[in-house]
């Protein structure tokens, strides 16, 4: 079996029980990629072929909910990876390869963002109208977690990473605009949510476009999550004509296939906007948590993309606009100044 690192017992671990355990004697593995948990990822190849073991140390993770979720998805027929072999006690699985290419890549070619966008729309009301059966399975996006997401925001982000108090006046406007944003995360159509449908864990995937990753937080939640999470990726930004366009979209199909109805289209932009402002909130935090909490600063340099998001969103909404005002004027250039020193 070929070298990767040394020094590393959860990946000796890995070798023991594929030679072992599978009898892959002959097997190479090689790093695929880690994401922002502690879960890591290897190519392993055998036999002419190549799958991708995940390594998720049992004290820090737990495989079940992605075992849950991966076969929820299956069942919907959108392009998820299959459990080839388990080993849940040490937290690992071997799992079927879509590939190497994820859109956040492909989509350095802008010119392929239409076919793109169009394949992971029809994939998510795949989801939407597929899953119905398994979503009130699924942990309940209700409003505690919606709260406790937007608590990252003041906690990590202003708190820990900025060190910026909030005025008398800021917090209490900023605690009404949080009230409504909870508001209309819970006023919306209930649908099986992945939770993290963006760039990074969406793969190019010839035959089945896309190939879904990074679905084990999957939660019972608001219509337009997972579409934020797509057309305003915290990783790449398009033009606000593209974004509507693929939105629109979107609503005609899930109207096509009945996941939503009696919506107007003003209504359902509405819910989009804020739903945007309630994530990018949480995210911008969870990218300051990362660094902080866990050493990971790589998250740093897409906070300003991501509140941008924020600001644009609050100036299209008269209530908003002591948020957009606030994150504007104080928080965005109080963190481009912090980027130069986030890894010192």
């Amino acid at each position: 079996m070929s070298e990767t690192c040394r020094d590393d017992p959860r990946l000796d671990r890995l070798r023991l029980w594929l030679e072992h355990g599978l009898g892959w004697r002959d097997a190479g593995l090689a790093p695929a990629s880690a994401d922002a948990s502690f879960r890591r990822y290897f190519r392993v190849t055998h036999g002419g072929e190549t799958c991708i073991a995940m390594d998720a140390p049992p004290d820090r993770e737990d495989v079940e909910p992605y075992l849950r979720v991966a076969a929820m998805l299956r069942d919907t027929g959108v392009n998820a990876p299959r459990v080839v072999a388990r080993n849940a006690d040490e937290g690992f699985l071997l799992l079927t390869d879509l590939g190497s290419i994820t859109y956040l890549a492909e989509l350095a070619d802008r010119s392929r963002a239409d076919v793109l966008y169009a394949d992971a729309v029809r994939a998510l009301v795949r989801i939407q109208d597929g899953g119905r059966s398994h979503a009130a399975g699924l942990p309940p996006y209700d409003e505690k977690l919606l709260r406790f997401e937007m608590s990252l925001f003041t906690d990590w982000l202003l708190g820990r990473h900025l060190g910026l108090e909030l005025t008398a006046a800021e917090s209490a406007a900023l605690c009404r605009i949080l009230d409504r944003l909870v508001a209309n995360a819970l006023e919306q159509p209930r649908v099986f949510v992945h939770r993290d449908y963006h760039s990074r864990n969406l793969m190019v995937c010839p035959d089945a476009n896309p190939g879904i990753l990074d679905f084990q937080d999957a939660v019972h939640g608001p219509l337009t999550y997972d579409l934020v999470s797509l057309l305003r990726d915290c990783y790449v930004s398009w033009p606000q004509s593209k974004v509507l366009e693929w939105a629109r979209s979107f609503l005609e199909q899930a109207r096509v296939a009945d996941v939503v109805h009696g919506v107007d289209e003003a209504t359902f932009l509405r819910w989009f906007d804020l739903m945007g402002v309630q994530r990018h909130l949480k995210a911008s935090g969870i990218f300051a948590r990362l660094w902080h909490r866990d050493g990971k600063p790589g998250y740093l340099p897409d906070v300003p993309r991501t509140l941008g998001y924020v600001v644009e969103a609050c100036a299209r909404h008269d209530e908003l606009h002591p948020l957009g005002e606030l994150v504007g004027e104080r928080v965005l250039p109080a963190v481009r100044a912090s980027l130069g020193t986030a890894s010192a």
